[in-house]
């Protein structure tokens, strides 16, 4: 079996904007796991999410249009390397239970609804600089990408 690699929002910023500080470290490590036969697992929350940060001049100083936004979530999504990885309504219900089980606040609702996309898929590793956010579930393995600098504000 494949081994696939759940990533976060923040990682796929760093990756895919090469005008973010870490974005050379996070190149290396995907060229390094795609060597290695790892495929990312990509929701379409999380590209909804890549174009809306990568787009705002309060994140970044160059931020990059609309267009080139779309551009880079459409080639990340039909990526060689990438598994398409898609919320259900068993998801769906384990996010909610999540919430409840584990007094989530309102600022957790779309990491929640993440992890329980992914472990449903059964995906059992995540790729994030939040590890915080993934931790409380205690059911994954969690590659703490924290680069030398995160984004700013």
């Amino acid at each position: 079996m494949t081994d696939i690699i759940g990533v976060d929002t923040d990682w796929l910023v760093q990756l895919v904007f090469a005008g973010h500080p870490s974005h050379t470290t996070a190149k290396r490590y995907w060229d390094e796991q795609v060597a290695a036969g790892t495929q990312i697992g990509l929701t379409p929350q999380v590209l909804a999410e890549l174009v809306h940060l990568v787009t705002d001049a309060k994140r970044f100083d160059s931020p990059c249009s609309m267009r080139e936004a779309v551009d880079f979530a459409a080639r990340w999504w039909n990526a060689a390397g990438v598994t398409q990885v898609f919320p259900t309504s068993d998801s769906v219900q384990l996010a909610l239970n999540w919430m409840t089980k584990f007094q989530l606040g309102r600022k957790r609702v779309l990491d929640t609804q993440l992890a329980a996309t992914f472990h449903v898929h059964g995906i059992s590793k995540i790729l994030t600089l939040n590890v915080r956010d993934f931790v409380v579930f205690d059911i994954f393995e969690i590659v703490d990408f924290t680069g030398p600098q995160k984004l700013k504000g």
